[in-house]
């Protein structure tokens, strides 16, 4: 399978460059893919499929390196150093597994329907989500639970950073930064819209340093600094935006639209540089498009496209790959990852295509 751009395009007195976009390799899942079911960790890609089972795969080109089987579905799953942190649905409990070879490290029991993982160097934080379970931090080296708070606690997707982690109910007006090692309030913020939540997915956006987004109310983002307690509004769409958090991708702050592409930030001040409609409405991750060619991002929507912008914001190519994909993730330079309906399909941009002469 290949998409074939129409070569170099004029836009303007710059010149952007789409050539070809390569199949390196193609792997059904046997399930609906989705981007939880999906890691990426250093010289190994994991993926979850057959309902039942983890994969550990060759990155460059597809090949098995290790099969295991796991919980059904998965909560959350996320690469910690040489190490992979599994919450199944299925399961109860949390499996750290070895990330070159899929061997069982430890596993611990947990309660009913935890959910949220994040980790933080040595330490994985677990719970909180929909209000199920308390909070609770377990050492990735051994599995040992360091602390558990005493109440069940309703929060968004926690971020790691200032010392602890970013916590907040969702629909409420409260952000607290917790101790890493003991679980106990820091700092606590107040905003000035409610706390807009998606349920998994992430809520808070760290943009270099101390610093951390976050989306509330219709169209709002606040900034918040941890090490200093400062809590500022940075940008206002002027038009309703998701709940899930900000991206940052290539110096710039993208902000979901409702069904309609994204609003598009400096991160710094907070000015509102240009609007992108992509319809249908994207998928997955902002890839930057680092060819070498120019600072120009890459997007995927749901009809089987990808849907190249020039740094303009001004979509320049659209190539059909796919028949559905579900999620977009960048995969190394020049390359991306995309979960399809079905399948996983690694894709190589312009140069780095690798030609195959299937139809």
């Amino acid at each position: 399978m290949v998409g074939r751009g129409n070569g170099w395009r004029g836009i303007g007195d710059a010149w952007w460059a789409v050539g070809v976009v390569g199949i390196g390799w193609e792997r059904p899942l046997h399930q609906a893919g989705s981007g939880v079911d999906v890691a990426v960790g250093s010289g190994t890609l994991v993926v979850h499929e057959r309902n039942t089972r983890l994969v550990g795969l060759d990155p460059e080109d597809g090949s098995v390196r290790w099969d295991v089987a796991t919980g059904r579905w998965l909560r959350a799953m996320s690469v910690a150093g040489q190490r992979l942190l599994v919450l199944p649905q299925s399961t109860d409990e949390l499996a750290c597994l070895d990330l070159a070879t899929g061997r069982d490290v430890w596993r611990v029991g947990l309660r009913r329907w935890t959910g949220h993982l994040v980790v933080d160097g040595d330490l994985v934080l677990v719970g909180g989500w929909r209000g199920y379970t308390p909070l609770r931090a377990v050492d990735v080296a051994t599995g040992r639970t360091l602390w558990e708070a005493e109440h069940d606690v309703r929060t968004v997707r926690p971020a790691a950073g200032g010392g602890g982690f970013l916590v907040g109910e969702p629909g409420g007006a409260r952000v607290r930064l917790i101790d890493r090692r003991d679980g106990r309030e820091l700092r606590a913020w107040s905003l000035p819209h409610p706390l807009a939540d998606h349920d998994h997915e992430a809520a808070f956006t760290a943009v270099g340093g101390d610093r951390f987004l976050v989306r509330c109310g219709e169209d709002a983002v606040v900034r918040i600094e941890p090490s200093t307690g400062a809590v500022s509004g940075l940008v206002l769409a002027g038009t309703p935006l998701v709940a899930s958090a900000p991206r940052h991708v290539g110096g710039l702050l993208w902000l979901g639209e409702r069904g309609t592409g994204f609003t598009v930030a400096d991160p710094h001040d907070g000015r509102v540089l240009w609007r992108i409609a992509v319809r249908p409405a994207p998928f997955g991750q902002v890839v930057a498009d680092d060819r070498g060619r120019g600072d120009g991002f890459v997007l995927a929507d749901a009809a089987g496209f990808l849907v190249f912008v020039d740094p303009r914001g001004q979509v320049v190519e659209r190539v059909g790959i796919t028949r559905r994909i579900r999620a977009l993730r960048r995969l190394g330079p020049g390359r991306v990852l995309v979960i399809t309906k079905g399948t996983l399909l690694a894709a190589a941009l312009g140069d780095g295509a690798r030609h195959d002469d299937r139809s």
